[in-house]
């Protein structure tokens, strides 16, 4: 699972400046307006598919997800392809993972990697069906599903594609939730908020693909026969590019895969990151500590929480070694309110709605959250200032960064509060049930998979209820010195 990206959003996923890897939010269109991604008519077919479709189709080609199978192949058509000399190699790490380790010492602040930009896939690829591409060019289809369709087709290639040595190399499937069937996120994320990240992607891609299939894919059954081009393969190609793909800023923000570089895994005591070193004319990346002899080498997949490194990459780090961990904290406002309707037209407004999720980290949590809680307990004696609070809510207010409410401050923390105990219960009922909880299986493959599964979700439950803990003692601090100034003033 080693992935080495940089995170990128395209509207339903924004470009962040300098983080290694590549981070979606997708609606992701050049010009067509059909091409974003259409998740609402796409929510029910997703649910449906995805209950059964991880576990019962094997793909042709990739491997799985720990395998060196494929390594030394992998390494000598590199090698041949113009890859120089290494420093690192493919190998088993930590939990059977994959990854690159040291073959020599590396030191501080050495250049590693230089792989040549003709190694690199992009939305300038070579075709080895180039009629394909150009019917997919002429559509105006945006870069992320023309990679999409880009690697399929090469995949079903095999042998005859240029590729064929990286594609066999790639894990065929994931452990990103991208791959998680329905009922495993119902069953191992229901009190976590990424599950319903999750749902939502799979839309999204669902939506893209049902996209290309009305439009080009079925009026050109002979370059995108139904039996590849898929919506299994392409989640399985949207699964690829969203935890490989690179942003690479000195190449005028070219997203590419890059083959050897994408077996490096993530650590957060790095802060490297992969990019186009216009002296060498390759991608490299500058360590930023020492590496001896059969040390795995690192790079930063970015300033990520656990729940985004699951969504994305598969995994989750031990717990209280994220020091940019978070938990999703849901805030709503109450349809009894009677300033409901005045409340909720000053959110949409500024592109919120009735329900928010807001980020508490050990440290604290955003000013956002604060002011959409005081809109929440405002009473209709401030309606005046409902779309200040609500500006303030969604980050676009330029003023009155301190925005305070005395009169309704201590509502505004109770409710902050309440909503921390309810989404706690919730952690709470889940890791007590996880102890008990039957696996679902019928083979020995799925009862490691589902051990697995389990394994991941007890672990980012028990992580993100620890960061509400500590909000909820926060919280009842805060209250208890604001009670106590009432009884003294």
């Amino acid at each position: 699972m080693a992935e080495a990206s940089r995170t990128f959003h395209a509207t339903l996923f924004s470009l962040p400046t300098f983080s290694p890897r590549f981070h979606f939010k997708l609606s992701y269109s050049h010009s067509h307006p059909s091409l974003h991604l259409k998740r609402a008519r796409s929510v029910q077919r997703s649910i449906s598919e995805t209950k059964t479709m991880s576990l019962n189709t094997t793909l042709p080609w990739g491997c799985d997800i720990d395998s060196l199978e494929n390594a030394e192949a992998l390494q000598n058509w590199l090698s041949d392809s113009g890859l120089p000399p290494q420093k690192v190699g493919i190998n088993k790490v930590e939990m059977g993972k994959r990854g690159l380790v040291a073959l020599k010492k590396i030191n501080r602040g050495e250049k590693i990697l230089f792989v040549p930009p003709s190694l690199l896939i992009s939305s300038d690829s070579d075709w080895s069906s180039p009629v394909a591409g150009h019917v997919l060019k002429q559509q105006n289809v945006a870069d992320l599903p023309l990679l999409a369709t880009y690697l399929i087709s090469e995949a079903n290639l095999q042998k005859s594609s240029r590729w064929s040595n990286y594609i066999s190399s790639l894990p065929r499937e994931p452990y990103s939730l991208l791959h998680w069937t329905r009922s495993e996120l119902d069953r191992y994320l229901k009190a976590s908020q990424i599950r319903l990240r999750a749902i939502e992607r799979i839309a999204d891609i669902t939506g893209t693909f049902d996209d290309l299939r009305r439009r080009i894919f079925s009026k050109h059954p002979h370059l995108f026969p139904k039996e590849v081009f898929n919506l299994v393969t392409f989640r399985w190609s949207f699964g690829i590019l969203l935890s490989r793909l690179v942003y690479l800023y000195s190449m005028d923000g070219k997203v590419a895969l890059v083959p050897w570089a994408d077996m490096l895994n993530h650590s957060r005591e790095v802060e490297t990151y992969l990019n186009y070193d216009k002296s060498s004319q390759a991608v490299v990346f500058t360590t930023d500590r020492a590496y001896q002899p059969g040390e795995q080498v690192f790079i930063s997949y970015g300033k990520k929480s656990n729940a985004e490194l699951l969504l994305s990459y598969g995994f989750v780090p031990k717990q209280g070694t994220n020091l940019n961990d978070s938990v999703e904290l849901p805030l709503s406002l109450k349809i009894s309110d009677k300033c409901y309707k005045q409340k909720l037209k000053a959110l949409m407004k500024h592109g919120l709605s009735v329900s928010q999720c807001y980020p508490i980290q050990i440290s604290g949590w955003p000013l956002e959250l604060m002011a959409y809680a005081y809109l929440t307990v405002s009473p209709p004696s401030m309606s005046k200032q409902f779309e200040e609070m609500a500006a303030m809510a969604s980050n676009e207010s330029i003023i009155r960064k301190d925005l305070r409410y005395p009169e309704i401050e201590e509502k505004a923390v109770q409710f902050i509060l309440d909503s921390c105990e309810s989404s706690i219960s919730k952690y709470s009922k889940f890791l007590k049930e996880s102890g008990s909880m039957d696996l679902d299986i019928t083979s020995q493959e799925q009862q490691n998979r589902g051990v697995f599964l389990k394994q991941l979700a007890v672990d980012l439950c028990t992580s993100e209820q620890k960061i509400l803990y500590r909000a909820q003692y926060k919280l009842k601090r805060r209250l208890r010195d604001m009670r106590s100034g009432e009884l003294r003033a």
